[in-house]
């Protein structure tokens, strides 16, 4: 997120009206939504959202708030509305940012017309943290099984009751099955973000990459190797113009909704509910031993291993998969058959071979 100086201190004298303090708080809003410019509409308009949620749930200006509040807010998510703990993640992430940019903005301003110290209300103690999954779902299927599931998949599109929607499911899942990409990372990319002309299979530009700690999206460029690039292609020049004709339009969304934007006409992106659906029937239909198991971090967890087993190195796995930690990567590599085994044979026999070597010497 590029931010830039808006306002100096004293500058908020110039606010004053009949509403001043609901005109203030308006204010530092909107200046957090024009310092964010260059990220998407949705993501600005999810972030809106939740501000002015919290506003509403504190009842009471931003500036005067504690963490007491973040704690009711985080307590009501939870407990009141039932919020799965990703969307807890999210929310408080973007409270986090706001009273950030609040802080480093409008400290001076808020102390001097209100006689306040602006303090975030979301923390260490109530952000809400990663939850750890067993290993037994985080271990995704084997290569024979993931081929199984595809390919009945791939053969099963052209009998299809409605085959865009169809036709979309399935390349998504692929790029989570052949790129690792996250389901979010896949709903946010455009028609521009697809680079054939760049390196030997073409590349991603993944613009929505999970940031660590709050500070925003993660931007990496990948290349379309394992197969991606024809897929892309395929997707691209044969199924995705039968959407609409934005087909050419470098800002619409890659991946698109039956439904069109009320305002525009044209196609609207595909929600990540879409595409969890079309993957759990899929399942359903074509490995239903997985059924309800397999999810699209799974397919992401099953992209790194078949890779590894492949011969990538867990470098450049971790540049695929956008890690900021090469040990966050080796958590993604399940290993299945005799491969460690495999591999401590390999070495003793290195090692008995240079014992040989040397006493022969």
């Amino acid at each position: 997120m590029t931010l830039a100086v808006v306002r100096t201190l004293g500058s908020a004298q110039g606010l004053r009206s009949e509403h001043f303090t609901q005109d203030f708080e308006q204010e530092l809003v909107d200046q957090y939504v024009i310092a964010s410019d260059g990220l998407s509409d949705q993501f600005v308009a999810q972030e809106r959202g939740t501000i002015f949620e919290f506003i509403r749930f504190v009842g009471r200006p931003v500036w005067t708030v504690e963490a007491a509040d973040g704690d009711k807010y985080m307590q009501w998510l939870r407990r009141e509305r039932g919020l799965a703990h990703s969307t807890l993640q999210n929310k408080a992430c973007t409270i986090g940012r706001f009273f950030d940019f609040v802080i480093a903005r409008y400290q001076g301003d808020v102390q001097e017309l209100f006689g306040c110290v602006v303090a975030s209300p979301i923390d260490e103690f109530n952000k809400p943290r990663s939850k750890s999954r067993s290993a037994s779902t985080r271990i995704p299927p084997r290569v024979e099984e993931v081929k199984v599931l595809f390919d009945g998949w791939a053969d099963a599109l052209p009998d299809a009751r409605k085959y865009l929607p169809a036709a979309r499911d399935y390349v998504a899942a692929s790029l989570w099955r052949r790129l690792g990409l996250r389901i979010n990372e896949t709903v946010m990319l455009d028609l521009r973000d697809w680079h054939p002309d760049l390196g030997d299979h073409g590349k991603l530009h993944v613009r929505f990459g999970k940031g660590s700690r709050g500070r925003g999206p993660k931007v990496r460029i990948i290349p379309a190797i394992n197969d991606a690039d024809a897929l892309l292609e395929w997707w691209l020049n044969e199924v995705r113009p039968q959407f609409g004709d934005d087909w050419d339009d470098p800002d619409a969304p890659m991946f698109p909704s039956e439904r069109r934007d009320r305002i525009s006409t044209r196609c609207a992106r595909v929600g990540d509910d879409a595409l969890r659906a079309g993957l759990n029937a899929a399942v359903q239909a074509w490995l239903p031993t997985w059924s309800g198991r397999l999810t699209p971090h799974g397919l992401r967890h099953y992209c790194a291993s078949s890779l590894y087993q492949r011969g990538l190195n867990l470098k450049a796995i971790q540049e695929l998969l956008g890690h900021e930690w090469l040990s966050t990567t080796t958590v993604y590599v399940h290993v299945h058959d005799r491969h460690i085994e495999r591999s401590w044979a390999v070495a003793n026999e290195r090692l008995t071979t240079r014992f040989h070597d040397g006493k022969e010497g």
